[in-house]
């Protein structure tokens, strides 16, 4: 009687804990969302939080109508589950519990490729192919691996998603990211085509990229340990999730403190995800030694794969999604295979070649590992080319310029409040990576680069002879080069004042929760100059040419047409008055 009673207290408490692991893995998606966030630039902050809300949302209906069902429905031949609606036609026998817990694995799959594709794929299509990845593609492979499909017939073993999840969703963020193509200004060509630089985007956050991070670490020890049954195999997955990544990010710290001259902070943080993406799928079947290796290839793993897709690839990932979690997802589904021993608690019969078990597990496991990364690189491709043909899977150049948040969602800023521009003490506004158009020679830019960075706002024509008031907006730094600008082409009176200036026009119609938002005013210069026998089309391409710097928000331009000026003396004072000016 004793036994049986401490059996039902222990079957409680591991069912209790079974959720809250649920829990926790559904809170990596705040963790998700702020690595992403943080590693873009702030233009797109808002539209990448927007994905990672919509990727369990999205894949929460697909899941209820499809996906579920092909993962863990009656097994049909080792290929799918018989998909049904056991959710709404027995829910009082419903096994609520496992819905749950695979339902937040599956949102996971699904948001790893957006950081891969982040800043530049419009937002209908990411909602379909997030969709089609939860509802088809990760259910059919995970059923293989936890449904009782045939790799789980033959022992593959996967104990949290190595495999399944990130290695599928490392796949899906390649395959995407070389579809779409890199950010503008992301590689630098010659006249031949050939790549002769790569440039860096900073992440505009790194304490929030930091902190997802951190997240991520908290809630996967509900990832790795939630499916465990026993106190000492809950145990032992805590020690191997804790030993993987602290090894992972020391060796990469070491590692690119030797290389580049001092630790990198961005990659060292991606080094703490490889690891844990190494050690998900032998974590309860490896100990300490085998978690410290598998650490410390994950370590060196993200830094070579970071610098194989930016220098031979030529792919762009702007967070390295596909470094973390493609290559250290098949490094740990082949870990399995190296690293498995009987020590390991709950663990009686897996072996892997380095504890004398032979190539027969390390077998299986390439098999396996072989098996879905070839069922993810279709389906995926088709699902990619599918939505590129029909409703396309790129913004257009001008909108990515501006960011998304402002042409996907008609937001403002992420930021509302403030200003991501660096101002010093003395005024003079820095170079800022957030609205980096791609290229800092004028003549190499494109028209709407030109136009994104420098504005022109003339009236209803421009005549080829008239009188014509040019009004330039610039920063600060810019000044000196303008009125030399001005000089050459024979430009010798101006009025310069200093302004309070902002990127959002009156009008513009910005609205968040329905109310208008108020703008961020920065420090500007404005020239004013009025011309007559120098051409207005010089000026206005004289003062772009110097305000340019491959930035959104270089300056903007004014014309007026001043030809029908009234002129009204009052005592001593003249005054003029604008008529018809728009």
């Amino acid at each position: 009687m004793t036994e049986e009673v401490l059996s039902a207290v222990n079957g409680e408490v591991f069912g209790v804990w079974f959720l809250i692991g649920a829990a926790l893995v559904f809170w990596m998606q705040a963790g998700f969302a702020m690595v992403e966030t943080g590693f873009t630039r702030a233009k797109n902050a808002g539209n990448i939080l927007m994905k990672n809300l919509m990727d369990f949302c999205i894949g929460t209906v697909v899941f209820i109508l499809i996906g579920f069902g092909l993962l863990f429905g009656e097994d049909l031949v080792g290929l799918i589950g018989k998909p049904g609606f056991d959710i709404f036609t027995g829910y009082a026998n419903f096994d609520w519990s496992n819905f749950v817990f695979n339902l937040v694995f599956c949102a996971t799959t699904a948001t790893i490729v957006s950081g891969a594709m982040a800043e530049r794929t419009k937002f209908l299509s990411y909602c379909v192919y997030s969709g089609i990845i939860s509802a088809l593609i990760y259910p059919i492979e995970a059923h293989w691996i936890w449904g009782g499909g045939w790799l789980a017939q033959i022992g593959f073993h996967d104990f949290a998603g190595s495999c399944a999840i990130h290695m599928v969703g490392g796949i899906s963020a390649l395959i995407g990211a070389k579809v779409l193509g890199p950010r503008i200004g992301k590689f630098v060509k010659d006249k031949q085509g050939k790549v002769t630089k790569v440039n860096a985007f900073p992440g505009h956050n790194l304490p929030m990229g930091a902190l997802g991070v951190f997240i991520l670490w908290l809630g996967w020890y509900g990832f790795n340990g939630a499916a465990c049954t026993t106190v000492e195999q809950l145990g032992s997955v805590f020690v191997t999730t804790t030993i993987a990544p602290a090894i992972a990010t020391v060796v990469c710290m070491v590692f690119t403190w030797i290389k580049y001259g001092k630790p990198d902070v961005s990659m060292c943080l991606n080094a703490s995800l490889a690891g844990l993406v190494a050690i998900t799928a032998p974590c309860d079947v490896t100990d300490a030694f085998g978690a410290i290796v598998i650490g410390a290839v994950a370590g060196l793993l993200v830094v070579f794969g970071v610098w194989f897709l930016d220098y031979k690839l030529r792919i762009d990932d702007p967070v390295g999604a596909v470094a973390v979690h493609c290559l250290n997802g098949i490094w740990g589904t082949i870990a399995v295979g190296l690293f498995a021993t009987t020590s390991a608690p709950g663990n009686d019969n897996l072996i892997g070649l380095f504890y004398g078990g032979g190539f027969q597990l390390l077998g299986i496991q390439l098999l396996g590992f072989a098996a879905v990364a070839a069922w993810t690189a279709v389906t995926i491709t088709v699902t990619f080319f599918l939505i590129k043909a029909t409703a396309g899977l790129r913004v257009t150049e001008e909108e990515e310029i501006v960011g998304l948040d402002s042409t996907e969602h008609g937001l403002t800023s992420a930021y509302a409040g403030i200003s991501i521009m660096d101002i010093s003490n003395t005024m003079t506004m820095e170079v800022n990576e957030n609205t980096d158009l791609g290229t800092e020679d004028y003549a190499a830019a494109s028209e709407v680069q030109k136009a994104a960075a420098v504005r022109v706002v003339e009236a209803p024509a421009i005549a080829s002879t008239g009188m014509y008031k040019v009004v330039v907006i610039a920063k600060l730094a810019r000044y000196e080069l303008l009125k030399k600008a001005m000089n050459d082409i024979g430009v010798t009176g101006m009025t310069v004042t200093q302004v309070m200036g902002c990127g959002v026009q009156k009008g513009a119609g910005e609205m968040y929760r329905g109310v208008e938002v108020d703008a961020t005013l920065l420090p500007k210069v404005k020239v004013e100059v009025v011309v007559s026998k120098i051409p207005v089309e010089t000026v206005i391409e004289a003062a772009k040419k110097a305000l340019y710097t491959g930035h959104i928000g270089d300056g903007k331009i004014f014309v007026y047409n001043v030809d029908r000026v009234v002129k009204v003396r009052t005592g001593e004072e003249d005054f003029a008055a604008l008529q018809d000016v728009e």
